[in-house]
């Protein structure tokens, strides 16, 4: 009875049939793990078929042949699923013109992929490989772009292999171009070697993705190459969060969960990797803690030559104030007040100085008195922000040119750091830096390794805020130190406590809650409460598109900025940008899908790194302008200065609709909405609301629940980060 119904072993496991075909169009194509839709010609079937399955890369016009099995999806109908799915190049005329059409080719687009096939039918591919010089017989095809059209190709079939062999190695796809960008033609034989270089040398590629590869290659779990890179990367992850250093505990703690080995042998190796000097270990307090060998010579490097700067006498005459800030005032029009009065005379009388403040409280009215009081003694003034929208703003206000640190120090391409250094120093006789809470370690090595000896220095900002993306937390620990002189204005001026915003940043600031407005009153600060964080999203669309713009004459898409606390969850940046792209920039003409995201023309984009080669760096905002199909590049417009994305590079970019308050340092916008609710509560700091709402100039608006924001105000700042520049300055 019981083997009446017992399965067969045939029922089990169904037979695969074969299929093979040339691919019309690639539906969907996942680079990461290779998972494909394609739309696929097979004979003896008159309409299209679909296919889906896994490959590393796939085009229009390539043959396939896949083994699988027919399946009848329910919202799909019938599709052909394949287990097994190998593509081969086309052979035929018309498959090869669909490949080189399929905008895989950069240089290449519809019209000229007919004119090449035209020209040299099923010998296109030989021709390009063999006789490349023969295109230029081609009409439209001159030498460069023929030379351009054979690198295109040359690159192509590299990054396939490339491909191939990640796909192989069960790893990710969709960094192989970065990854040959980094390697070239030696690509393969250097991840066959030594894997973990990935790690430490490829942008956008981490140490899961080395380490699946060398288990592949058959490196054992215990070996110590394997340990020494995990160590190595776990103190990056810890730089990348702003730490200079971790505790050895936490480290080791850090490396045990990466690696899953035991903890003796992690200590084996940091014990090495301490001796090969590629990590330090010194104290921060009275604990022990490992430093990259890189971040602690320059925290140690900025501590002495800021000591060093600070020790001679200021480059310009003594100044009598008596006479000279009735002078300023009548050319200004303002008067300052007493504690601006004597934040004038400290930094006057300073060589390196700090001047920090919160919102309202007359920064830019002394920074305008200094510089006209110097400037008007002919010294020689050099204005730097780190940002470009924090250099514009600068210029507006003091009428003198600013520029972005990165400009300002003349970068170098070629070897990836600044033409301005000690052999070669700004010419000035006194730098002002602006928004120096920004300014990460790395960042600040540079500036004052250019800054020459007899100049002085005046860093400007607002301590108070988040501390920059990158390592370190330089003005906090400058100012912590107690050895260089500090203005710390924080009296609000009246024209400025009008403002909500600025009020109620100061109560943030002092751990209070912030006051919206009573009933029917006008301000520049709202509270929109809501239960459910998923009541938000249609709340702050709504907002955007229809509120802001009607009340206060605001543009949605130029004037209005979302800041979340994060990347996650129903109000994280990501959700909104793609809920606010669908609704702000609907139907575009063009589009290009990479890395997740969607580009078209009129999305508001970020970059997410520092990228020299097209200066343009972490945080600056642009718009896309349009996207070349033809070339395979997108063209996006920071500052009105037009910068090229090829497709294959656009992983360091990310729809801006939404940023996270991070991202926003030294950025402001005429309107700003913030979510804030308890699901962000990882991230919910004084610091970080405080940054948020004193982005804002018009307009802020918190979107969410009262139990988190006074969570984020009771929060007091976000967790410590470990450094020594305190230290090493107190102890210079």
């Amino acid at each position: 009875m019981n083997q009446m119904f017992r399965p067969s072993q045939t029922a089990e496991k169904p037979a695969l049939e074969t299929l093979a075909g040339s691919v019309e169009r690639v539906t969907f194509h996942n680079a990461e793990n290779g998972f494909a839709v394609l739309k696929v010609h097979t004979r003896g079937k008159r309409d299209l078929v679909t296919v889906v399955g896994h490959t590393p890369a796939v085009s229009a016009g390539e043959w396939i042949t896949a083994s699988g099995l027919w399946i009848s999806d329910r919202t799909h109908g019938l599709q052909f699923k394949a287990e097994v799915l190998k593509t081969t190049p086309p052979t035929g005329v018309e498959g090869i013109e669909k490949y080189l059409a399929s905008g895989q080719m950069r240089g290449i687009g519809p019209a000229m992929a007919k004119r090449i096939v035209a020209a040299f039918g099923e010998n296109t591919f030989e021709i390009i490989e063999v006789s490349p010089d023969r295109l230029t017989e081609v009409q439209g095809i001159g030498p460069l772009r023929a030379s351009r059209i054979v690198a295109g190709w040359t690159e192509q079939k590299a990054v396939r292999e490339i491909m191939i062999f990640l796909h192989a190695h069960g790893v990710g796809t969709a960094r192989a171009v970065r990854i040959f960008k980094t390697y070239g033609f030696e690509a393969i034989r250097i991840m066959t070697e030594d894997p973990y270089r990935l790690a430490k040398e490829v942008r956008g590629i981490g140490f899961r993705t080395a380490d699946a590869i060398a288990a592949k290659l058959g490196m054992e779990k215990t070996a110590p190459p394997r340990i020494r890179a995990g160590i190595s990367f776990a103190l990056q992850t810890a730089t990348d969060e702003g730490h200079c250093a971790l505790p050895i505990d936490a480290l080791t703690r850090l490396a045990e969960q990466l690696l899953e080995v035991d903890r003796e042998l992690i200590r084996t190796a940091i014990v090495e990797e301490i001796a090969t000097g590629g990590i330090v270990s010194d104290t921060i307090g009275a604990e022990t803690c490992l430093f990259l060998k890189g971040l602690y010579l320059a925290e140690q490097a900025i501590a002495s030559r800021l000591i060093e700067q600070a020790s001679g006498p200021p480059p310009w005459p003594e100044i009598d104030l008596e006479r000279a800030i009735p002078w300023v005032e009548a050319r200004t029009g303002k008067i300052l007040a007493a504690s601006q009065r004597e934040a004038l005379r400290l930094v006057l009388r300073s060589k390196v100085a700090v001047m920090t403040g919160g919102p309202g409280v007359g920064k830019t009215t002394l920074l305008d008195t200094i510089l006209r009081l110097l400037v008007a003694k002919g010294v020689k003034v050099a204005l730097a922000a780190p940002t470009g929208r924090a250099a514009k703003r600068m210029t507006e206000q003091t009428g003198l040119e600013a520029k972005t640190i990165h400009r300002l120090l003349e970068i170098a391409p070629e070897h990836g750091g600044f033409s301005r250094n000690e052999e070669n120093p700004l010419d000035c006789d006194l730098l002002v830096l602006d928004e120096t809470s920004m300014v990460d370690v790395p960042l600040m090595n540079a500036l004052t390794k250019a800054i020459p000896a007899h100049a002085g220095l005046l860093m400007v900002g607002d301590v108070d805020q988040l501390p920059s993306v990158g390592s370190g937390q330089v003005l906090a620990d400058i100012i912590g130190s107690e050895r260089i002189p500090v203005a710390r204005l924080t009296e609000v001026f009246r024209q400025a406590a009008e403002s909500r915003i600025v009020v109620n940043a100061h109560r943030i600031n002092k751990g209070q809650v912030p006051e919206p407005p009573k009933a029917g009153e006008e301000s520049d600060f709202y509270f929109v409460e809501i239960d459910d964080p998923a009541d938000g999203v249609p709340k702050i669309i709504n907002m955007i598109k229809e509120r802001i713009p009607r009340r206060f004459g605001l543009d949605p898409m130029k004037d209005i900025q979302v800041l979340c606390p994060m990347n996650r969850g129903v109000l994280g940046a990501r959700n909104l940008n793609i809920q606010l792209q669908e609704v702000l920039n609907p139907n575009p003409a063009s589009k290009v899908e990479r890395f997740g995201w969607r580009f078209s023309p009129g999305d508001r984009v970020m970059e997410t790194q520092n990228d020299y080669d097209r200066e343009v760096f972490n945080g600056d905002l642009g718009m896309v302008a349009r996207i070349d199909d033809e070339e395979g590049v997108l063209i996006a417009s920071f500052d009105g200065r037009e910068v090229s994305y090829p497709f294959g590079e656009l992983d360091t970019v990310v729809p801006a609709y939404a940023t996270t308050i991070h991202k926003s340092q030294g950025s402001e916008y005429p309107a700003v909405i913030i979510p804030v609710v308890t699901q962000h509560f990882t991230m919910l700091a004084r610091n970080l609301l405080y940054t948020g709402v004193t982005r804002g100039k018009r307009l802020v608006v918190l979107v969410g629940q009262k139990k988190a924001v006074a969570m984020a105000v009771r929060g007091g700042q976000i967790k410590r980060r470990w450094t020594k520049l305190r230290e090493w300055i107190a102890a210079a």
